[in-house]
């Protein structure tokens, strides 16, 4: 790569509500992209069965991780269930500047945090099932909450489908067929390595240095 070309790699931020499937589609993008990566959380609760620290998240004592948050090491963090959870700046910038597309599967809140943090090179997409029914009975058929849960969890994506109808996200893809969604995730991903004007876009730079 030339001398102060820019990368052209973005922050491919995916949200929406539990049964949407939003987890399948980054992993298999991620499996289908040499220059892509899932994002890889920090956290301050114990490691379950067969994780690895740095690869299923970075495992970190709360006060170091609130220590942290004071010096503004992550791009977004939220305390969950009695634990904390975030994003690494560093973990993003090295990736970026790498030319890695990194894919974030975060929920509303810390979409909202890493557009603040990085601007447009943050691309945020919402994923939602073509309507309510199908969602809801995504859920019931998993079998494994109770009706009440279910409904807990049915009130928890209507509060964040308003984020997607406030204009907060930049795309919706409705996974209604995981294959057709995931082609839409992927073209939303090249358009977006080439968009104008985003900063630090190779697009943005091939047009300045033009002669």
């Amino acid at each position: 790569m030339p001398e102060n070309e820019p990368s052209g790699a973005i922050l491919l931020v995916v949200s929406g509500p539990g049964g949407a499937g939003k987890s399948t589609l980054c992993q298999r993008l991620v499996a289908a992209s040499p220059d892509a990566q899932l994002s890889v959380s920090a956290t301050t609760r114990s490691p379950r069965g067969g994780e690895e620290d740095g690869v299923h998240y970075f495992f970190l004592a709360r006060e170091e991780f609130e220590k942290r948050i004071a010096e503004g090491a992550f791009a977004e963090h939220a305390e969950v269930a009695g634990d904390l959870y975030g994003t690494p700046r560093d973990f993003l910038d090295e990736r970026l500047a790498a030319g890695v597309d990194v894919v974030l599967d975060i929920d509303v809140q810390g979409a909202m945090q890493v557009r603040e943090a990085y601007g447009d090179r943050a691309v945020l997409v919402f994923v939602v099932p073509p309507d309510r029914a199908v969602l809801e009975a995504r859920l019931s058929g998993r079998g494994t909450d109770s009706p009440g849960r279910v409904a807990e969890r049915m009130a928890l994506a209507e509060r964040e489908i308003e984020a997607a109808r406030s204009g907060c996200y930049d795309y919706l893809v409705v996974n209604d067929e995981v294959g057709e969604a995931l082609k839409e995730l992927g073209a939303i991903r090249r358009a977006e390595r080439s968009r104008l004007p985003r900063e630090g876009s190779m697009a943005a730079w091939v047009l300045k240095t033009w002669t």
